[in-house]
């Protein structure tokens, strides 16, 4: 999975606050109809807590389906938290930029693919790994427009 275009947020853009309903929806069986209070939600706040270090990305391929990340997706990154073991993650190896989960092992590191299509990239160690961001939110449209 690769990616096709970086854009930052801009702090100062009006925040958006939405009505929220106190409901769960069960997605197996259908459960009884319930009533709901409502309240507003921040999405700002809701989605990207760390703001000014939090980047939009649309992500393009499918090598990372299992992680629930699909082409055109657009993808929150935020440069802020340290990338650890697990974590999706934007990298750039080599000057290439990709959307893997990330694995350390003793024998090095792996960008791991969300779907068995495609192969794992292990960082050669002469190699230039450089961990971007860390994938928060994936963004999947539901209908299609």
């Amino acid at each position: 999975m690769w990616v096709e275009e970086v854009r930052a947020l801009d702090p100062a853009a009006p925040v958006g606050a939405v009505p929220f309903a106190y409901l769960e929806a069960a997605c197996g069986f259908p459960s009884p109809a319930q009533d709901y209070e409502t309240t507003e939600i921040d999405l700002n706040e809701h989605l990207m807590p760390n703001r000014v270090s939090t980047f939009l990305i649309r992500a393009r391929g499918n090598s990372m389906t299992r992680a629930g990340i699909y082409d055109g997706d657009e993808l929150i990154v935020d440069r802020s938290i340290r990338p650890e073991d697990g974590h999706v993650v934007v990298a750039v190896v080599d000057g290439e930029m990709t959307v893997k989960r990330l694995r350390v092992t003793r024998a090095g590191v792996i960008l791991s693919a969300e779907n068995r299509q495609h192969p794992d990239i292990e960082v050669a160690e002469l190699s230039e790994l450089h961990i971007w961001g860390v994938v928060t939110r994936s963004l999947h449209r539901v209908l299609r427009a």
